[in-house]
């Protein structure tokens, strides 16, 4: 009997993707393991792959005669468990994605390999007949000359001016002139601390003061990492290398995480031990009740915005990892990150690791390996946080559930609710949905008992929902008054800043102006590309595409007619802000867009001064609407709610409901009452007086209704088949 590997090799077309079965060579069989990505030949061409073991099996020999072996094992320890080996396979047949690609999401970005190609000359130079070269294969044998080393593909090609897909160096290879050398690289190395520890120290040594210094830090200590001695003990790294040399100390390195987190959390309420409401106490009952009896399942907890579904998490957590068991905690987006991961680190220390793409690789790499290890058992991050390799998982929650981010847009495409099922499923953990606005399908699989269902209908404590008022903005065009801010948002604002509270600010969509146009033609400017709108950004006078990234300078000259009569319409964020500058100058305002927080910790770095009273006002996009609890907003306002009513997909009115509701809740949500203004052209619309009331039940009575008669999900399944071809 032979042992076969199941191999998911990378790069495959669908049709024909399957696990492959490869032989284990012999001085192989101990490392390779279910789990592990080996390096196989793949293909006629027999050209160097990467790939995922993603099963054990063994054969007669008759059966294996036709296989080929496994190159080498990558990893010492299986990046995979048979948990998710069984997900992998889950996906593959769900969202029509290769084997390679499903595996790939359990991978941290900062361990993926990289194949590198080496070349060398086979022979000294003299012995080539170069005669029978042609004048590129003769620049690439004069290159490698002079040197002994094998160069890589990449460069040797870039200092020949030669194109990235020439075969010359290959050609050398079959004729024999040229060695070829392919290994793997990993894109990010661990970090690395050097470390000093005492050796031996015999009275007869002779040594320096400052040597002298170094050596009774060592006793006592045992091992310092070389940074503190030299500042514990004012000396410079050559001194104790001195100490090394004489065989008095040995150097050694350990590895050490890299952190993640920036400068300080930002302030949060929920640092202090609230006690939980009547109403929080019988949803923690709930929940609580259902994960105890140890078959899992689902649980939404419907509640409005400011009714303390935080503190009923952090309630379940605590008997969670009283258990021993880990927890899962999404948000729908980055932006939503900084104020939970301050709440989880404040109650939950060095326990919480932290995983979004807003970290680097080697960020990325160091938090995986803390789950993996068990040092963190809290993670906390976008919709990628599902495939943490956390073990024995008790509790996934997925606040703000009815986000559309939760589903990848890309190749595999999975929606993250659907994987916490399965991962709730394999290890009778509770999957928590939550949200004050949630998704149609959650609420009606609630309702009919497919999920349990927790209510919180009020604002914890002695806060109240805001007084809402919707502003007909047609009515103060015919007042005169075309500016972006009605005469009861000013004056609304005006009485914030003289009360000292803050306000928010919501206009989704960036830039300076909206779209431009020619008044010659009519003709409006899109992107190239994707056929998107332009938007103006006064910032850098160009037009910008927010789809694909395309910009182009501003110019009055049309595209299309050729006369100089191009000029821009509507209101960005930049816009507004400068026009709220102009109306308030003394005001402090401070603008939450991707434009303005496109350095790293930016958004943690605004948000950590508006929470600390530096700023009065912000305006910002969506993600000025959700998660933030800052107890001194008095005020939200919506500059233009017809932004969000029309889409081009039958959940444009949910989307409509939900922005326009948690942005509402922003305000008033501590011992200051509050109040929201919405600005509309159309105030009778029936969504709008819905979200303004924080009416979700009859919301989800017309949207159901609708959604039976159209065979809209949750009554129908809908797929996306789409053509691509020249």
């Amino acid at each position: 009997m032979e042992n076969v590997a199941k191999v998911a090799v990378e790069k495959t077309a669908y049709h024909f993707d399957r696990a492959f079965d490869y032989l284990i060579p012999e001085k192989l069989k101990f490392s390779a393991k279910t789990g592990c990505r080996v390096i196989v030949p793949f293909g006629m061409s027999n050209a160097k792959r990467q790939g995922v073991i993603l099963g054990l099996e063994q054969k007669p020999g008759a059966d294996t005669a036709k296989l080929k072996n496994i190159i080498s094992v990558e990893d010492r320890a299986p990046l995979l468990s048979e948990e998710d080996v069984g997900l992998v396979f889950w996906i593959h047949e769900h969202t029509f994605c290769t084997l390679f690609e499903a595996a790939k999401l359990f991978f941290p970005a900062g361990i993926q390999l990289k194949l590198r190609v080496e070349y060398s000359l086979s022979k000294p130079f003299a012995e080539i007949d170069t005669d029978s070269l042609n004048e590129e294969e003769r620049q690439v044998v004069a290159y490698l000359s002079h040197t002994r080393k094998f160069i890589p593909r990449g460069k040797l090609l870039k200092d020949l001016g030669l194109v990235a897909s020439s075969p010359v160096p290959e050609n050398l290879v079959k004729r024999g002139v040229l060695l070829k050398n392919t290994g793997t690289a990993r894109q990010v190395a661990d970090a690395k601390q050097k470390m000093v520890r005492l050796v031996k120290c015999s009275e007869g040594c002779r040594t320096t003061p400052k040597q002298s210094r170094v050596l009774e830090i060592l006793r006592r200590a045992g091992s310092v990492s070389l940074k503190e001695i030299c500042y514990f003990a004012g000396v410079t790294p050559a001194v104790v290398g001195a100490l090394v040399k004489k065989g008095m100390a040995q150097y050694y390195d350990v590895e050490v995480y890299r952190n993640p987190y920036g400068a300080e959390p930002i302030s949060t309420r929920h640092e202090q031990n609230f006690s939980l409401s009547a109403g929080q106490q019988a949803a923690f009952k709930c929940m609580y009740e259902q994960y105890s009896s140890g078959k899992g399942g689902v649980s939404l907890l419907f509640g409005v915005t400011g009714s303390g579904k935080t503190s009923v998490y952090l309630q379940l957590i605590d008997r969670v990892r009283a258990d021993g068991r880990g927890v899962i905690v999404m948000v729908p987006e980055i932006s939503l990150t900084p104020q939970t991961i301050a709440i989880f680190r404040a109650r939950y220390g060095q326990g919480v690791a932290v995983f979004h793409s807003g970290l680097t690789l080697a960020e990325r790499l160091d938090e995986w390996k803390r789950v993996r290890s068990g040092d963190a058992s809290i993670v906390v991050g976008t919709r990628s946080a599902v495939f943490a390799p956390l073990k024995n998982i008790g509790m996934i929650i997925m606040d703000e559930e009815q986000e559309g981010t939760y589903k990848s847009e890309s190749s595999p495409r999975y929606h993250a609710r659907d994987v916490a099922k399965y991962r709730c499923a394999y290890n009778k953990a509770l999957l928590v949905l939550s949200s004050a606005t949630p998704s149609v399908e959650s609420y009606y699989y609630a309702l009919k008992g497919r999920y349990s269902l927790s209510v919180l209908p009020a604002r914890y404590g002695q806060a109240k929902l805001p007084q809402v008022d919707i502003v007909d903005m047609n009515r103060e065009l015919q007042q005169g008054n075309s500016s972006i801010f009605s005469e009861e948002l000013e004056n609304a604002l005006r009485k914030n800043l003289d009360e000292g509270h803050q306000s928010i600010l919501l206009l989704n969509r960036r830039g300076y102006n909206t779209f431009v146009s020619c008044r010659a033609c009519g003709h409006v400017l899109t992107c190239p590309n994707c056929s998107i709108t332009l938007t103006y950004h006064a910032a850098n006078k160009r037009l910008m595409c927010h789809y694909c990234g395309f910009s182009v300078p501003f110019t009055e000259e049309c595209p299309y007619c050729h006369e100089k009569q191009v000029r821009y319409s509507g209101f960005g964020t930049q816009r507004a802000q400068q026009q709220l500058e102009e109306l308030f100058p003394h005001a402090r305002i401070l603008r939450l867009d991707t434009d303005s927080t496109m350095t790293r910790f930016a958004y943690d770095r605004k948000l950590r001064q508006f929470a600390d009273g530096e700023y009065d006002i912000i305006i910002g996009t969506q993600m000025v609407a959700k998660g933030l609890d800052f107890e001194n907003v008095t005020l939200a306002g919506v500059l233009s709610a017809d932004q969000a009513l029309y889409g081009n997909d039958y959940r444009s009115y949910e989307r409509a409901f939900d922005l326009l509701t948690q942005v509402v809740g922003r305000s008033g949500r501590g011992k200051y009452p509050g109040r929201a203004i919405i600005q509309t052209f159309t105030p009778e619309n029936k969504i709008i007086k819905l979200a303004a009331e924080q009416n979700y039940p009859e919301f989800f009575k017309g949207e159901i209704a609708l959604r039976r008669e159209m065979l809209y999900p949750p009554f129908a399944d809908l797929c996306v088949v789409g053509f691509v071809g020249a």
